[in-house]
């Protein structure tokens, strides 16, 4: 995924960057929930305190028991805070109520949407935003019943756009949808203000534009379902050119709700419905890879070898989901996302590699797995790919593993007969930690080494830069043209935070950044 970052921007992803991502959106709607909380005393929101505090009890409540109960039919790791994250979402998107019906209305919406989550997926990928879907449910199931309430999106008050405003980007930041949110929330302003101009007009009343403005920016929902749920990437689509699209649509359906029947093609709808197109962009044959064997790259580094049954269609740089079903995996389930380290032309070969240390069960499930044995990619995404002008010098920094998109790409060069301007900048503790080392000699393009110790025999074109961390002043001595280059970082977000001075020289910045709910 790319995205071209300032300095001050890359610090924050560095230190949110430290943050799980199911603690960070916890904690966002948390505090969120509080500061409506605290607004509800003073008369400033629509709910009353009681309201907001049972119905978030009735919310949560529903979301954890029916999670719990799929889990354990399904025998699946326990999420708690995942029900919580849906229950909160549910909690500004619904109307709060004291009432018995609307709190039954409110547990309907919370078993639904967990629900869906293990009978609306597709290759372990959700098909339609949860707190979504179980929103739209109750909407439909009160036309006949309106005392079970209905979707109220109480959260477009101008008294919660401000922490609404900060909450999100700091969400987006960590999941690198920031420019695709925007493209949405523009979308959706002008559409919004386009049809309440039209309607004032047809009322006879003349538009005060700068007032309608302010209405369509701060008193309505857009920021929340923007920064909350569109961005969700288990429901987006891989590629970046698919998410604007996704965003657009959604924008325009939930600027200017079409009446459908009793119900409008409004936020939540207009969202299921950009969740749909997202869908039909995943669509594609079903990746199945047979392990050929594995060997060491370094004492800390592993690459499994595989070859898949059927041909796929990847870019250099961009990584596949494998799925190693286990026994009592832990928390994070049973997929993880690796870069993929071969190229298109090594096909129907494919390699990756990953990093020893962790005791997670799927590591250990991983190194446990035999020569012949068959596993399924769930997905192949990304857009950390080099840019099309071949003519573009470009600069990699790699942190130990980070250099697995690097080699792809350079394998794919060399396949291709490409010549291009290319400088590597890899770090690594140890200098017996350079991994694939005859694969980016191969390439001929000049690399960098920072390591603690000098390496030894080190190819023609490599230089050692010393014992000292890399930092923004030495990577400039390193790449003294580092402003006229694309730079495209792998490698975790302290890195990215400690070369932040030097990289927002750079003509763009790219990061390898995956994050999901």
């Amino acid at each position: 995924m790319s995205v071209t970052l300032t300095a001050g921007s890359t610090r924050v992803l560095g230190l949110i960057g430290r943050v799980s991502m199911y603690r960070l959106v916890m904690a966002s709607l948390g505090l969120l929930a509080v500061i409506s909380l605290v607004l509800s005393f003073a008369g400033l929101v629509v709910p009353e305190p009681l309201e907001l505090v049972a119905s978030a009890v009735v919310l949560a409540l529903a979301c954890v028991a029916t999670d719990l109960v799929a889990q354990g039919v399904l025998r699946m790791p326990r999420r708690v805070e995942s029900s919580l994250i849906t229950a909160a979402i549910l909690l500004f998107v619904l109307r709060p109520t004291l009432e018995p019906v609307g709190l039954a209305g409110l547990a309907l919406a919370g078993v639904v949407a967990s629900a869906s989550k293990y009978l609306l997926v597709w290759r372990g990928r959700h098909i339609f935003n949860p707190a979504a879907t179980g929103a739209s449910v109750l909407t439909i199931v009160s036309i006949w019943s309106p005392d079970l309430g209905s979707s109220a999106w109480w959260v477009g008050s101008p008294w919660l756009a401000a922490p609404v405003l900060v909450l999100g980007v700091l969400l987006l930041l960590r999941t690198d949808k920031l420019p695709i949110v925007v493209v949405f929330w523009v979308v959706a302003m002008a559409v919004a203000f386009t049809r309440t101009s039209v309607q004032f007009q047809a009322a006879g009343f003349p538009v005060d534009v700068p007032s309608v403005l302010l209405q369509v920016a701060f008193s309505s929902p857009f920021l929340f379902l923007g920064a909350f749920m569109l961005s969700e990437p288990l429901t987006l689509p891989p590629r970046r050119m698919q998410q604007y699209v996704v965003a657009v649509l959604v924008g325009v359906l939930a600027g200017w709700p079409i009446p459908v029947g009793e119900v409008t093609l409004g936020q939540e709808r207009a969202l299921l419905v950009g969740n749909l197109v997202a869908f039909l962009f995943c669509l594609r044959a079903a990746v199945r890879l047979q392990v050929e064997g594995r060997r060491d790259l370094t004492p800390t580094v592993r690459e499994l070898t595989f070859r898949a049954a059927r041909p796929f269609s990847f870019s250099p740089g961009q990584y596949l989901e494998l799925d190693v079903p286990h026994r009592k995996p832990d928390g994070r389930g049973t997929r993880r996302e690796f870069s993929i380290a071969s190229a298109p032309e090594d096909l129907p070969e494919v390699r990756i590699a990953f990093k020893d240390g962790s005791q997670s069960s799927y590591k250990r499930a991983l190194a446990a797995v035999e020569p012949g044995s068959t596993l399924a990619v769930t997905g192949v995404w990304g857009d950390f790919v080099l840019p099309s002008r071949p003519t573009a010098p470009v600069l990699l920094v790699a942190a130990g593993i980070g250099v697995t998109p690097f080699v792809s790409q350079l394998r794919h060069l060399v396949a291709t007969d490409q010549q291009r301007d290319v400088v590597l900048v890899y770090v690594v503790s140890d200098a017996e930690e350079l991994a694939f080392r005859d694969d980016i000699a191969a390439s001929g393009i000049r690399v960098v080494v920072f390591s603690r110790d000098e390496p030894r025999d080190l190819p023609a074109g490599w230089e050692w830069a010393g014992p000292d961390r890399v930092d923004a002043s030495s990577l400039v001595r390193a790449v003294p043209d580092l402003a006229q280059r694309a730079a495209y970082v792998s490698g975790p977000p302290r890195l990215i935070s400690a070369l932040a001075p030097a990289l927002s020289k750079a003509k763009s910045l790219t990061t390898d950044a995956f994050a999901g709910y």
